[in-house]
């Protein structure tokens, strides 16, 4: 048994999901408030028997006890092990293991910035040096108690104080090199902020890994941030995210501002789902932040044209790094196709111009609600963006608004959506809507940001034989990768297989893999790598080809009829209860589609039959 299972066997789903959320029998399963997001009826499942969770209503996710702490904690897989061991009263590894020297370095770098916070915060509020910062954040309208929130500091106009303190505390001088608090020079060292409002980054836990820091006089650069070191990655970070990831999870939205202070004044007024992302351009680690908590993602940046070429790159990734999810395209003859489609929502705020928005909130709250409420939608964005700055009536022109805003038209999986932008670029730039047609069927007319390549997330439940099977001819035989692009992590059930596949599918071999894995994956995969399977696959690459395949088609087939059991059972469970006519009818419908696909999937199955046998 490997720790995985152990945990799940030992943990109860019911116990576990009742320490978040109230749970009241329906039938012989329980319901409650979804805790991802608000309602008022509830919609949200348990079901002990399967030891597994199902969100009816918005979110329309589930799986089993990982993917339920990662969801709700906004942790990865490593981290929800971590905890679901602890809680199990598990050790991780084998008990001779010593921990990674690496572990304890990083341990002491926190406690180090942890240390430099606490200092830095007390100089800001209890001494006359810190009088320029108070009178700063006074002017700026910040609160004393946003100020004590946020821990905000002062690092003093000193060559060395920041460096005495710490090294009176008992840290070494190397590490508080090696923290970035502390700079070398030849024959010593000096601190590095100086004369500076101090802003301390946490990650999503709470815990410091580093400082930006604002200057108070006329000193350049006016930010400086902590260097890059084993805890803090300015690249992989959002400020205020410790302090945003319960509102992110409650409105089932993020907005990503620039600044420090653009993040304090929304959270003074109200809108604690605001995150910045520190100056830079959005990064694919800080994507992966936001994801984990909400799949609605409202960008507010600056309105003039930089700002507006910043925001259609943070588009580009945001597009390139969101989930996709796998979604049935009807086609006139009745059959289905799948397309993947983006499985997020992506707007703008356009600020007013030469405003940020901590002075749009302070000065008219108001005005910030009613740009967010009417926040535009990324594609119409882009439409604007782009058009405004060419001449559409010189041909030149006219290619370059097709090569940007094409790639952004073919992620639109929807035929009338996908329809209304055609018409819309068709009439922007001057041409047939037919011109635009044939450039969107068109790999050309595609561009580079067409059919990115993309990790994928499900939520599903307990791990089985057909799962490992496929699991296994993949991470033992290489050459299957360039036909495995059909499956996602929505075909894996079982989070320890999900978080498999999605590492497997992001990693170049299995060497790199093992040095990427924690101990409960990397033991998982040695478990796969170690299944022996029969001499025909072993020695035929033509054979293992035709398993795989099949293989695949089963877990796709699985995976539809899942869903048709579901809305059934769901059926049953809001008879019992009373449920809502509503949530009924779309599930109708769904229910119609999911039968559609499986036909499909019966064709695919008879057509590889037919090509195997000829």
């Amino acid at each position: 048994m490997t720790v995985i299972s152990e945990i799940k066997q030992r943990i109860d789903i019911v116990e576990l999901v009742s320490d978040y959320v109230p749970l009241q029998k329906a039938g012989r399963n329980l319901k409650g408030l979804c805790p991802f997001h608000s309602e008022k009826h509830p919609s949200f499942f348990v079901f002990p028997e399967q030891q597994t969770w199902h969100c009816f209503g918005a979110c329309g996710t589930g799986g089993d006890v990982f993917s339920f702490v990662m969801k709700k904690d906004g942790i990865d897989f490593s981290e929800a092990l971590s905890l679901l061991a602890q809680r199990a009263g598990i050790t991780l590894g084998p008990p001779t293991m010593p921990s990674k020297p690496e572990d304890g370095e990083r341990e002491e770098l926190f406690q180090i910035n942890e240390a430099a916070a606490a200092y830095y915060h007390h100089l800001l509020l209890d001494t006359k040096a810190g009088e320029i910062a108070r009178s700063y954040l006074s002017k700026r309208k910040v609160a004393l108690e946003t100020i004590k929130q946020a821990r905000l500091g002062f690092a003093p106009d000193s060559w060395e104080a920041t460096k005495k303190y710490l090294m009176g505390k008992g840290y070494k001088e190397g590490k508080l090199i090696e923290a970035g608090l502390v700079i070398a020079k030849e024959g010593g060292s000096y601190d590095r902020f100086r004369n500076r409002l101090l802003f301390p980054i946490c990650d999503i836990q709470g815990r410091v890994i580093g400082f930006g820091a604002r200057a108070l006089d006329e000193s350049l650069p006016k930010y400086i941030n902590s260097p890059q070191t084993s805890v803090f990655d300015k690249g992989a970070s959002l400020y205020g995210i410790d302090k945003a990831k319960d509102a992110i999870r409650r409105e089932n939205s993020v907005i990503i501002v620039e600044g420090y202070t653009d993040v304090l004044m929304a959270h003074q007024h109200g809108w604690r789902n605001v995150v910045a992302s520190m100056g830079t351009s959005m990064t694919e680690k800080q994507v992966a932040i936001a994801k984990k908590l909400t799949k609605n993602i409202v960008l507010a940046l600056d309105a003039d044209a930089a700002g507006q070429e910043a925001t259609l790159r943070d588009a580009e990734v945001l597009i390139s790094s969101l989930d996709k999810k796998t979604t049935p395209i009807p086609l006139w003859s009745g059959l289905v196709k799948y397309e993947n489609v983006l499985d997020a929502e992506i707007k703008v705020i356009v600020l007013p111009k030469d405003k940020d928005p901590d002075e749009v909130i302070c000065e008219n709250p108001s005005a910030w609600r009613d740009l967010v409420r009417q926040a535009t939608p990324l594609l119409d964005f882009a439409f604007r963006a782009v058009t405004n700055k060419l001449d559409t009536s010189k041909a030149k022109d006219k290619s370059l608004a097709m090569d940007r805003l094409m790639p952004l038209i073919y992620e639109i999986k929807e035929p009338v959506k996908q329809a209304h932008y055609v018409q819309k670029l068709a009439h922007l730039i001057k041409v047939d809507e037919s011109v635009v047609v044939v450039a969107l069927r068109k790999p050309k007319g595609r561009g580079k940001g067409a059919g990115p390549s993309l990790s994928q997330v499900s939520s599903q439940l307990l791990s089985d034989p057909v799962e490992e099977y496929c699991l296994a001819l993949l991470v033992q035989y290489p050459e299957l990768r360039q036909i495995a692009k059909e499956l996602s992590g929505d075909h894996f059930e079982s989070t320890d297989n999900r978080e498999l596949l999605i590492r497997w599918q992001d990693s170049p071999g299995i060497p790199t893999l093992r040095d990427e894995l924690d101990i409960g994956l990397l033991e998982h995969l040695e478990y796969l790598l170690s299944k022996a399977f029969p001499a025909p696959i072993r020695e035929d690459e033509k054979t293992r080809r035709s398993a795989f395949i099949q293989c695949s088609l089963r877990l796709q087939e699985r995976l539809l009829r899942k869903q048709e059991v579901r809305r059934e059972q769901l059926l049953v469970l809001e008879n019992e209860a009373g449920g809502v006519a509503a949530q009924l009818a779309k599930l109708e419908e769904q229910g119609i589609e999911a039968s559609k696909e499986l036909r499909e999937i019966f064709i695919k199955q008879a057509q590889h039959w037919r090509n195997r046998e000829a």
